[in-house]
């Protein structure tokens, strides 16, 4: 029986750990008292001494309980940490044991006691170590002791706990008492109703009607405009034209544009297509690659220089920009090219040419802007072979003269046309020498 008892309470507090309490409400107990059950073996250990334990337990060599001092006891018990009781007790042993000639029948045993528990007190099941003293009276004997031993303690909603206790009780008097096993069963009631924690505080969320009258999503407690369904990036407003600025914000809602000009596109102020930011010249029309300005007339005469011929001389409209030559000096000119002469088939200057050509000269040295094209001709006696090359040369010759006067080559320009150009009939002779001539044209 004992042997039994002994295998059932090993098995509880093994499987003790993994049970855990339901609504319980502390995982230190208060104030209890309690009643138990009790058998005191005082022949066992005694016996176990002269063999061994080992022994003992395998041959199950224990004192039925017949033979054993059965008693109770009264049971003060306190909790004192999540983890350690301290409790008293009375244990009243109905027993003969005695090592004195005094017949005895009945023991009074007073212990106090320290239980150190496995897990805090919020636990169903709790497997607990306990460590006390004790005092006994044996027939007219008291002798001290000191309970060491086993529990196992059930929670039942903290208020009733129920205790199973195996002690092994060393004697600290052997002339008085042996060391003796104690089993116990027993249990206690809370002297006062467990606290009861105070229920969670719930605080009720406000019911907030959340309106959104145009429908867009956006309640109307964040939308900028509630009255037009408008979109989440621009806080619920409309965007009529897509340029990422709201309606209400937007001075050209129609028409996409930037920020910096309210939501308009960059102005062109003069109207020219080239905008204000691009155009150099933002308040007169003007075209895009002069980056907005109008085409520039630099001898400001009128005509811009992309028409006009002369660009850094004042003209006149109807000659292209250039000015217009003076009559007389175009006369002057005219007289001194009729008179060019070179000898026959040649392109050799003859001398009387040279005053005519020394006032050309002196006319375009007169007016450095003056330019100067010469022209040479042949009359159609001869081929063309030969004609052409020969008027080339002969306005060639009338140039590096001019030139060796002083007049810059670079004012001046020569060609032969043969008898390609002709000023007369070339049937008569007075014909031909009107086309063996050299023309002298002046421009700017």
């Amino acid at each position: 029986m004992i042997k039994k008892l002994l295998v059932l309470t090993v098995a509880a507090l093994i499987g003790a750990g993994s049970a855990m309490a339901q609504g319980f409400l502390s995982k230190k107990k208060g104030s209890l008292i309690g009643f138990s059950v009790n058998f005191t073996d005082f022949k066992t250990p005694s016996e176990i001494k002269a063999t061994s334990l080992k022994d003992a337990l395998k041959k199950g060599d224990w004192h039925k309980m017949s033979e054993m001092g059965w008693g109770f006891s009264l049971l003060y018990w306190q909790g004192l940490s999540n983890r350690l009781d301290l409790s008293a007790r009375y244990n009243g042993v109905f027993t003969d044991f005695t090592r004195s000639s005094y017949d005895n029948e009945y023991s009074n045993e007073f212990e106090a006691a320290l239980h150190a528990r496995a897990l805090t007190d919020d636990h169903t099941l709790n497997p607990f170590l306990t460590a006390g003293i004790g005092v006994g009276d044996y027939g007219k004997t008291w002798a001290p002791y000191v309970p060491l031993g086993l529990g196992l303690q059930l929670n039942l909603e903290s208020t009733t706990y129920v205790f199973l206790q195996i002690h092994y009780r060393v004697s600290l008097d052997k002339s008085a008492l042996d060391d003796n096993l104690f089993w116990s069963l027993g249990f206690t009631e809370s002297l006062s109703s467990p606290k009861t924690p105070p229920p969670p505080v719930t605080v009720p969320f406000p019911v907030v009607e959340r309106k959104d009258q145009d429908d867009d999503g956006i309640v109307d407690s964040v939308d900028a405009c509630p009255d037009v369904k408008g979109l989440a990036h621009l806080n619920g407003c409309p965007d009529g034209d897509g340029d990422g600025i709201a309606d209400k914000d937007d001075k050209c809602p129609t028409i996409k544009g930037i920020a910096r000009y309210n939501g308009c596109p960059i102005p062109d102020t003069d109207g020219d297509g080239v905008n204000d930011e691009l155009d150099k010249c933002p308040a007169v029309a003007g075209v895009e690659r002069y980056n907005g300005c109008p085409i520039p007339d630099t001898d400001k005469d009128g005509v811009n220089d992309e028409e006009d011929k002369c660009p850094a001389l004042a003209g006149v409209k109807e000659n292209q920009g250039c000015p217009v030559v003076k009559e007389e000096v175009v006369k002057r000119v005219n007289v001194a090219a009729g008179n060019i002469f070179f000898v026959s088939g040649s392109a050799k200057l003859l001398a009387k040419s040279f005053k005519s050509l020394d006032g050309v000269a002196a006319e375009l040295k007169k007016d450095t802007d003056l330019k100067l094209s010469i022209e040479g001709h042949t009359d159609n006696t001869g081929s063309d072979k030969v004609n052409q090359p020969l008027s080339e040369k002969r306005a060639r010759a009338v140039l590096d003269y001019l030139k060796s006067k002083g007049v810059e080559e670079s004012r001046m320009q020569s060609a032969g046309y043969g008898s390609s150009r002709p000023v007369a009939d070339n049937k008569t002779a007075k014909g031909r020498t009107l086309n063996r001539r050299v023309e002298l044209k002046l421009t700017y």
